[in-house]
């Protein structure tokens, strides 16, 4: 399977991922992406090289998106002087559900920070999730904290405030990465601007 960088063409795909999962998520009793996501939204997360997708064949297998930006509101200003990267959206394919996918992305996600100088992995996921959040505990993820309605650090209210991270490191992750290298990452932009 090999992994590239997200296309404008690919946002059909990505919708579509993204309502298969919501799909999916409320058979299990979630109600995890159930509002449909803005394209223009995505659209601009493609533009910007941070959405990553998985092709087995002709076939999508999954999404992630790897970024250095945090979402405002859930990290620290301690948290945020740490090099870190963030993912979201991971999501994979029902047809290739139940082949440890997921993991080997965020192994290829936390290699990827690591040769892009980040000391953190870091995510958040949907509060309520339980089941989300055992899977990502089981790959290697500490729990932070929690963020509820309304209790934001540096923002507004968040209904995805699990907060949790894991150190960086190099990973052979099986994927053939046909991405570009990864840029350094800097300290999130918003302290940079600060006086």
């Amino acid at each position: 399977m090999r992994i590239v960088p997200a296309e404008p063409s690919d946002l059909p795909r990505l919708l579509a991922f993204r309502e298969e999962a919501a799909a999916w998520l409320s058979q299990l009793g979630s109600d995890q992406w159930r509002r449909p996501y803005p394209a223009d939204r995505l659209m601009a997360t493609i533009e910007a090289g941070t959405v990553f997708m998985v092709r087995d064949g002709d076939a999508t297998a999954a999404t992630i998106t790897l970024t250095p930006e945090a979402e405002e509101g859930l990290w620290t200003e301690a948290e945020l002087s740490e090099p870190s990267m963030f993912v979201n959206k991971l999501t994979v394919a029902r047809t290739h559900a139940g082949r440890g996918l997921g993991a080997r992305l965020l192994d290829w996600a936390g290699d990827r920070a690591y040769r892009a100088s980040a000391s953190w992995l870091r995510l958040d996921a949907w509060t309520t999730n339980g089941r989300l959040q055992a899977y990502y505990l089981r790959h290697g993820f500490r729990h932070v904290r929690t963020v509820l309605e309304g209790g934001a650090v540096n923002g507004g209210p968040r209904v995805s405030g699990w907060l949790a991270q894991r150190p960086t490191c190099p990973s052979d992750h099986g994927l053939t990465d046909e991405t570009l290298e990864p840029a350094a990452v800097l300290i999130w932009p918003r302290l940079a601007r600060e006086p």
